[in-house]
């Protein structure tokens, strides 16, 4: 079960995949408008009714784009996530019904483990990020940075209560339709496994048992080939940069796509622009616009990757083995891309309110033509291609059905 942007479902194709080629039944449990990414994967698909993109282009998701900082985003998103998630509940609940296992990604969890706890399900959480407070880091969907041992722990516990608050009005009248008292009382720590590589973010040696780092779930690509019309682009010159901001929405579109169109032609590089959902483009002999393409199959011939540092992006580019320039916008994205930078896969970051071609170029120039970056990023991606971040989860599931 997962909610939110593309992002925070792909991954779990891959993951959903492996165990149904273990022998396991799965069914993913989204929003509707992400069916086709389970296409071939031998998943079974329960939509969700609300429409994420829709959302975020709504007047109350447009007004994310007026939020500065980690803390106010959050505020605005807790508040359009609470005016939607009562609408899921009852597709939650009958997906559950038909189940013997609930894998639950963070954006569900404290709903999901409530329908759990009502039909004496076992659950697991899976999740994309590290949500648990730790004194190693502030929370990641603050953006990064440390606020001192003492001030980051304090603040994972403000931000769970937060999202926590996210489900409030929902859960009492789930509770009661489950035959469970309206208030909840002291419950079992849910054990989470996390879909990332310790390479990346490594166990915070303060998180409790059972909050355990497995490696990375890579989507799954049913066929990971570029079409023709970029193969052609691709050998038409040096290998170009990939720009792309994913599921992000951005109120400029087209004065964006100038700024990062002047940025590479003044580093002296091709580029391959996403459209995304924040509608870029880019004209030009020395420009392809693209769509959906596999990261997978498109990644590895760049010889950069500009993205918008979403923790599925961030991975790709890393399993690729390529330098990076990160343009966080918001939640976790800051924390992915301070975690590129630390690592040398990226020179710098370049946060979205920031980004003009004179900020941008230097650091393409960097990324690109700093053999130390790419060295490492090749390092690093070969650690990485080799880490089977599904097996953890296969074995917790076995023993939960068992």
């Amino acid at each position: 079960m997962t909610a939110g942007s593309r992002g925070d479902v792909a991954p779990y194709t891959g993951l959903g995949h492996a165990l149904a080629r273990a022998g396991h039944q799965v069914t993913l449990v989204t929003h509707g408008c992400f069916e086709r990414l389970v296409a071939g994967s031998e998943l079974r698909f329960h939509p969700l009714p609300v429409d994420p993109r829709a959302e975020l282009e709504s007047s109350r998701g447009r007004g994310l784009h007026r939020s500065a900082t980690g803390v106010g985003k959050l505020m605005r998103v807790s508040a359009l996530a609470r005016a939607v998630v009562g609408r899921m509940a009852d597709d939650l609940v009958a997906a559950a019904h038909v189940s013997d296992v609930l894998l639950l990604s963070g954006s569900l969890a404290p709903l999901g483990r409530t329908i759990a706890e009502g039909l004496r399900l076992p659950a697991l959480g899976v999740y994309l990020q590290p949500v648990a407070p730790t004194r190693e880091f502030a929370p990641a969907v603050l953006g990064g940075g440390s606020l001192g041992p003492v001030g980051n722990r304090v603040a994972g516990h403000g931000v769970n209560l937060v999202m926590d608050r996210i489900f409030a009005s929902t859960l009492p009248s789930v509770r009661t339709r489950l035959g469970l008292s309206r208030a909840s009382g002291a419950r079992e720590e849910l054990p989470v496994l996390h879909g990332f590589s310790p390479l990346v973010v490594p166990r915070p040696r303060d998180w409790s048992p059972g909050l355990d780092v497995t490696g990375y779930w890579w989507p799954y690509d049913r066929d990971p080939q570029l079409p023709a019309g970029i193969e052609d682009f691709l050998h038409a010159g040096d290998p170009p940069v990939f720009v792309g901001l994913g599921s992000a929405t951005v109120p400029d579109p087209r004065g964006l796509s100038a700024q990062i169109v002047r940025a590479l032609r003044r580093a002296g590089l091709r580029g391959v622009i996403q459209r995304g959902w924040g509608g870029l483009e880019a004209e030009g002999a020395d420009m392809l616009t693209v769509d959906e393409v596999p990261h997978s199959a498109l990644f590895p011939r760049m010889a950069a990757v500009v993205h918008h540092a979403g923790a599925g992006t961030t991975a790709a580019g890393l399993r690729a083995g390529v330098p990076a320039v990160p343009v966080p916008i918001q939640f976790d994205e800051g924390f992915w891309a301070e975690r590129l930078v630390k690592l040398g896969v990226a020179p710098r970051r370049v946060p979205l309110r920031g980004l003009t071609a004179d900020t941008l170029a230097p650091a393409l120039d960097r990324a690109v033509r700093h053999a130390a970056h790419r060295k490492r990023a090749q390092a690093l991606g070969e650690r990485i291609r080799g880490e089977d971040g599904t097996a953890p989860v296969l074995a917790a599931v076995e023993r939960l059905a068992g």
